[in-house]
């Protein structure tokens, strides 16, 4: 296994049998396991899987081997259809650590968890046998196309992808961006499949496009700040599909959207929790490393801030992500906390890596460690899946309203 400080363990001591927050033997088993992958086989990997070509499919073929090969492999998908069925709220304690690399879910099988329940829930049969397998067995890649070149994210009744009934299918015409294309095998795309003045929620529908369609063209890279993270400006031209390509019920397409995104911002959330515990382990260790005016950066008081702020602005975020999983797990209404576990983890990322960052001073700016690209990747997740001015301006709405009218009685919010 790697030693190097970035794999290095970052907890002091496993917590005592009776701490309420201890997790059940068979998940800190299972947690470090995955920990020790994670560090011992992916971290070490990341230049390789990072330069691209042929060398990085072979890197991530032989790993995900090796996660199948320890049992780790598929983890969150439901047993019926090929993982090991952990729930939401179990899972958790396991993404996170598999996010401590951005490459961890995807060698892991957890990467594509939400397209691999929306076609078993939403799909009709004829597609869900042409795809699913796929994507459990890692051979098949999907991506999503709802975002569009030119408009607000946040207002979906902007999006003028359309698609029109032919005889036996549909035919899509518009752009989409910032959708994982390069390399994927197919695309569920969100189109308007009614007239103007239908009300949204029955107004789109979702269509699954494989990417050799006639018509589908990658029209660019889009570099987000200096990386590539796989996204692409796409063309459907006249793009043709047969009936059963469409997912869930026309005019359904907002429901099927809607069952991804609490679990998908909530996945997102945990994997964020896991670069934070990243970074914090990078700056604590290089505070000990480094000495300025013959003393250890450790024992600056202004380091120590960093550190003090970094470790409380985890814990919180990760409580929170917590609640954002329970809710979700139990089929409640879950907007309010998986938003707000979804703004509270990107800010905690975005800050501790800007501490790290300040810590490592010079050097935290290149490619000599991780941090110059994961703080670059950070700064998207704060509009990814809805920016954070929107989800604050939407759950402060919500919870204003649990008060509104009855000034003398204490809201159940909490």
């Amino acid at each position: 296994m790697n030693t190097s400080p970035d794999n290095a363990p970052d907890a002091p001591a496993r917590p005592a049998a009776s701490d309420p927050f201890a997790l059940p033997d068979h998940l800190l088993v299972l947690r470090d396991r995955i920990r020790e992958f994670v560090r011992g086989e992916v971290i070490p990997a990341e230049p390789v899987l990072l330069a691209g070509g042929d060398a990085a499919r072979a890197a991530f073929d032989d790993l995900r081997a090796k996660a199948r090969a320890n049992g780790l492999w598929g983890l969150s998908h439901p047993v019926e259809i090929g993982g090991r069925g952990l729930p939401l709220a179990d899972y958790v304690h396991l993404g996170e650590v598999e996010g401590e690399s951005e490459f961890g879910p995807a060698v892991l099988g957890s990467e594509h968890l939400l397209d691999a329940l929306m076609l078993h829930r939403h799909a009709t049969p004829a597609a869900r046998d042409r795809y699913l397998p796929g994507i459990l067995g890692g051979t098949v890649t999907p991506c999503y196309g709802m975002s569009e070149p030119g408009r607000s994210g946040s207002d979906p009744s902007l999006m003028t992808t359309r698609a029109k009934k032919t005889a036996g299918g549909w035919e899509i015409t518009g752009s989409k961006w910032f959708s994982r294309a390069a390399g994927a095998d197919f695309m569920t795309v969100m189109c308007r499949t009614e007239p103007l003045g239908v009300p949204n929620r029955q107004a789109f529908t979702m269509f699954l496009v494989p990417t050799d369609t006639p018509g589908f063209t990658l029209v660019r890279e889009l570099s987000v700040l200096g990386t590539d993270g796989q996204h692409r400006e796409v063309r459907l031209d006249g793009v043709t599909v047969p009936d059963e390509n469409m997912i869930g019920e026309r005019g359904a397409g907002f429901a099927v959207a809607g069952d991804r995104l609490d679990l998908g911002r909530t996945l997102r959330a945990v994997q964020w929790l896991g670069q934070s515990r990243r970074a914090f382990g990078l700056m604590c260790r290089r505070l000990h490393q480094r000495t300025a005016f013959q003393e250890p950066l450790a024992s600056k008081q202004l380091m120590q801030q960093h550190v003090f702020d970094s470790y409380t602005e985890i814990q919180a975020a990760r409580s929170q992500v917590l609640r954002a999983a329970a809710s979700v797990q139990a089929g409640r209404s879950a907007y309010v906390d998986v938003a707000a576990a979804k703004v509270l983890a990107s800010r905690t990322l975005c800050q501790v890596l800007d501490r790290a960052v300040q810590v490592y001073g010079a050097e935290g700016l290149i490619d000599d460690t991780p941090l110059s690209r994961m703080y670059r990747k950070a700064r998207a997740t704060r509009i990814y899946d809805g920016p954070d001015e929107l989800h604050a301006h939407t759950v402060a709405k919500r919870l204003l309203k649990a008060y509104a009218g009855a000034p003398d009685i204490e809201a159940d919010v909490f």
